[in-house]
């Protein structure tokens, strides 16, 4: 089964930051566009970014425009989350998923839980004020 793997969670103070990785080799660049969501607790899951198959638009949900940027590398398959000034309320577990190109209109519905198909099972990121 497809299953993406998150990595780089962690505690850090608020004005910090970091970055967190996604290994997402079943789920090659050419065929899935890839998004970051998080979900702290009591809280429904929330978009935080996204990023076209080729990589020619990235989306960002309100709260981390301007702090959070969504990158990827090709060769390794590997999606990226760099948050900068960190804030408490960033505090969550952060998710890595996969949205099948083929699949819907990615352009509209990028935010959309439903648009994407497979997820990882979270990393812990909690900012310390």
């Amino acid at each position: 089964q497809v299953q993406p793997v998150e990595f780089g969670g962690g505690l850090v103070q608020a004005g910090g930051s970091l970055r967190l990785s996604c290994a997402a080799s079943g789920c090659p660049f050419s065929d899935y566009h890839m998004g970051w969501f998080r979900q702290a607790p009591g809280n429904e899951r929330e978009f935080v970014a996204g990023i076209t198959r080729r990589g020619g638009s990235t989306f960002y949900g309100d709260s981390v425009k301007g702090r959070f940027t969504i990158s990827r590398d090709v060769a390794k398959t590997t999606l990226y989350l760099q948050m900068n000034r960190l804030k408490p309320g960033d505090t969550a577990a952060y998710y890595c998923a996969c949205a099948a190109a083929a699949k819907g209109n990615y352009y509209s519905d990028y935010d959309k839980e439903w648009q994407y198909e497979f997820w990882g099972q979270g990393t812990q990121v909690t900012v310390s004020s």
